[in-house]
């Protein structure tokens, strides 16, 4: 299954940047994972965009009126749509600062929340990253979940 990470915005935070891309290495030991950033704009701009760049895959959305869910109930998510043959792309949406449309929530598939926390969407966008490469490690019985 292919994972792409679609983003308002290109990460102008340094320790962002190199957080996304260690995790995005690591993650691409398990499987093929692309990284698509798309222009600010307004937020139903910045909608149309990531509707416009996910097409055709399954849509997980971090938003803070999400699902809170662990880490080991994502990896059961992920399990179900790796079983399901018609899904061969999902693609993990983060918003700009404004967050997202309400479009973009009602087009989400899986809809999570990293918690009643508000995340700069950056840090958002590194902890999203992150949790994919960890589920694929916790799927794997991997130490690196414990």
């Amino acid at each position: 299954m292919k994972w792409k990470f679609v983003v308002v915005g290109k990460p102008s935070l340094e320790y962002a940047r190199i957080g996304i891309e260690e995790y995005l290495k690591r993650l691409r030991r398990y499987c093929n994972a692309d990284f698509i950033a798309v222009k600010n704009g307004s937020p139903e701009e910045e909608g149309e965009r990531l509707m416009k760049a996910s097409e055709g895959s399954v849509r997980i959305v971090f938003d803070e009126r999400g699902e809170l869910i662990d880490t080991r109930e994502l990896s059961k998510k992920v399990s179900s749509l790796e079983m399901d043959g018609a899904c061969k792309s999902v693609a993990v949406l983060i918003g700009g600062a404004e967050g997202h449309d309400e479009s973009v929530r009602n087009a989400a598939d899986i809809l999570i929340s990293f918690g009643r926390l508000t995340l700069q969407h950056e840090l958002a966008l590194v902890a999203a990253v992150e949790q994919i490469y960890r589920v694929h490690t916790l799927k794997r019985g991997e130490p690196y979940h414990r």
